[in-house]
């Protein structure tokens, strides 16, 4: 599948996917296209709707050199991947809700007193929330989306892999965020795989599900 190709074919997309880590370095993606895709896996659910991700998209040579020593043990998935994408998550996500509730009234998606309603309700339960609390909704929320980006990648005929390992505690600085503020969630490497990859074994229904 040549880059930039979309299938909607769920079990390419779904049973496709494999744990990558080489890439093919010559193979690039042009902003339009991550924006798009950024777009699209925006539409994923987050609690009352703030959409507390951000995204810091690492795609120039000038990136790369201050992300590459971040990255721990992936540093040669870094450095290959088309495009590395940090997912935040916003402590200050709630700035937003004026902006989101008031577009939705104005699309037709939300009565204004519904708006209303809602956020004079969850203003003060956000306001009073401890870090710790706040910690749990966005990095849920952040996790939801995170998914949803690398099934988006594959619908648009590119690999990914997800890091966890990387110095979560500087990259925000380095990259001239503010760190009390964005809290890392992973990094996503995106591009097109240079070898098939690796795909795992995954505990059946059977093993992983309770019935009540």
């Amino acid at each position: 599948m040549k880059p930039s190709q979309k299938t909607n074919d769920f079990n390419e997309i779904i049973y496709g996917r494999r744990s990558i880590k080489t890439y093919d370095s010559s193979v690039k993606i042009s902003r339009e296209e991550m924006t798009q895709m950024i777009n699209e896996a925006s539409t994923a659910p987050s609690s009352i709707n703030m959409q507390p991700w951000r995204f810091l998209v690492v795609d120039t040579p000038e990136g790369k050199e201050k992300l590459v020593p971040l990255s721990r043990f992936n540093k040669e998935k870094v450095a290959q991947a088309s495009a590395v994408i940090a997912v935040f998550a916003d402590k200050n996500n709630f700035d937003y809700a004026e902006n989101i509730y008031g577009k939705a009234v104005e699309l037709g998606l939300m009565p204004q007193d519904v708006k209303d309603f809602q956020l004079n309700a969850f203003k003060p339960i956000y306001n009073s929330m401890s870090d710790a609390e706040m910690n749990d909704v966005i990095m849920l929320d952040s996790g939801l989306v995170s998914m949803q980006l690398m099934l988006v990648a594959r619908a648009h005929g590119y690999d990914t892999n997800p890091i966890g390992g990387y110095e979560k505690d500087q990259i925000a600085e380095v990259f001239g965020l503010d760190k009390e503020r964005y809290v890392p969630v992973m990094l996503l490497t995106i591009g097109k795989a240079a070898s098939e990859g690796y795909t795992s074994y995954r505990l059946p229904a059977e093993e992983t599900t309770f019935w009540a």
